[in-house]
């Protein structure tokens, strides 16, 4: 809804993903091409820990893609380069505070929920997190949202957001998370939650499978359906759990 106040107007944003695409489209941005945000929100039903707040700060960002970028050899593409930045904002912060020793791994390992899950059957899902994030050090988890062999998905993911179903050449889905080792907390630490955006097919199949297939009449759900919005990738990257992942604080 907005609020008109003189010559100041504010529109409050419950939903900052679809609200991101939609602009794409309403703007006219171009294969290629796309925006970001610099989001501050309330999330009043968070569960608050160490990491989670009811206050939630992240850079926010939507780029256009064409069909053939729908890929998951694509979606690795723009994962390393974000990751490209991280390592480069370490070398800066490095540099302003030299006790600081770098803590990234030049590469980032790239491995399927499938995958963990074959590689610790026993263990819960955050726990597989903990095991592999330690293990490499930085990790892209590939796939997240779609029920596994054990018949649970690794983390539940919204219908109408990022394609968790659609097959690729490697496995199911086309978004991930970007997982740390935080030596401080002794824990893995989710930097950032990203991914190729649902296209016609992949929302009508995922509202199927989560039994909210009435959501296909709303005002968004259709537009995607009908194509009046464009192709899209896009995530979130936290900025807090950055500056404390950087700045190796807890």
């Amino acid at each position: 809804f907005t609020v008109d106040f003189t010559d100041k107007r504010i529109e409050i944003v419950h939903s900052l993903a679809k609200w991101k695409r939609f602009a794409l489209g309403k703007y006219g941005f171009k294969i290629g091409t796309g925006l970001y945000t610099d989001m501050d929100a309330i999330r009043k039903d968070e569960e608050v820990d160490e990491i989670h707040s009811l206050y939630v700060d992240q850079w926010d960002w939507e780029r256009v893609i064409s069909k053939e970028e729908r890929s998951v050899k694509f979606l690795k593409k723009i994962v390393q380069k974000i990751y490209s930045v991280l390592l480069e904002t370490e070398k800066v912060v490095a540099k302003e505070f030299p006790k600081l020793k770098s803590q990234l791994p030049k590469e980032i390992k790239f491995i399927r929920a499938t995958e963990l899950e074959d590689i610790y059957p026993e263990l819960t899902s955050k726990a597989r997190e903990t095991a592999i994030a330690k293990k490499y050090g930085a990790v892209f988890l590939i796939g997240i949202g779609h029920p596994l062999k054990s018949g649970e998905p690794h983390d539940l993911r919204a219908a109408d957001y990022d394609d968790w179903s659609t097959e690729t050449e490697c496995g199911l889905g086309l978004n991930g998370d970007i997982l740390v080792w935080d030596p401080v907390r002794e824990e893995v630490l989710e930097l950032s939650s990203m991914g190729i955006r649902v296209d016609a097919v992949a929302l009508l199949k995922q509202l199927e499978m989560m039994e909210l297939i009435e959501r296909k009449e709303l005002d968004f759900h259709k537009k995607v359906i009908d194509g009046k919005i464009p192709l899209s990738i896009g995530g979130g990257i936290g900025q807090s759990r950055i500056c404390m992942f950087l700045l190796q604080k807890a």
